[in-house]
């Protein structure tokens, strides 16, 4: 966040969390997956020193609006990956998944409010 002023060509407020899992990710929590914390820009004609551009690419999501501080998001992952997945006719595809932390999202408030993005595939 110190550096965040340093972004030239961003295009909103919005913070983006992303996580990128390994194939076959088990959600295990000591399974190692890479996570960036970023801000969406116009172009990458300039990178601040420390920082590296990533694309994602374009794909269906499932996005979820969640609302409550962090203490309670780890039961709502558990619902989605437990009850909304096995009860859809989508399966979890191997891209980023990432939250929005936009103009509602107020860390550690429970009336926070952030979109989970979740990427999809239909089953086979």
């Amino acid at each position: 966040m110190p550096k965040k002023k340093e972004i030239q060509n961003t295009i909103n407020s919005n913070l983006f969390n992303i996580q990128i899992n390994p194939e076959n990710f088990d959600f295990h929590p000591n399974t190692p997956f890479v996570k960036w914390a970023a801000v969406e820009v116009s172009s990458f004609n300039v990178i601040p020193s420390e920082m590296e551009p990533l694309e994602i690419d374009s794909g269906l999501y499932a996005v979820f609006k969640y609302k409550g501080n962090q203490s309670n998001a780890a039961n709502f992952y558990r619902k989605i990956y437990t009850e909304w997945f096995p009860s859809s006719k989508y399966e979890l595809e191997n891209r980023p998944q990432f939250e929005i932390l936009g103009d509602k999202y107020k860390r550690n408030d429970p009336n926070s409010e952030e979109e989970i993005w979740i990427p999809i595939k239909l089953k086979n």
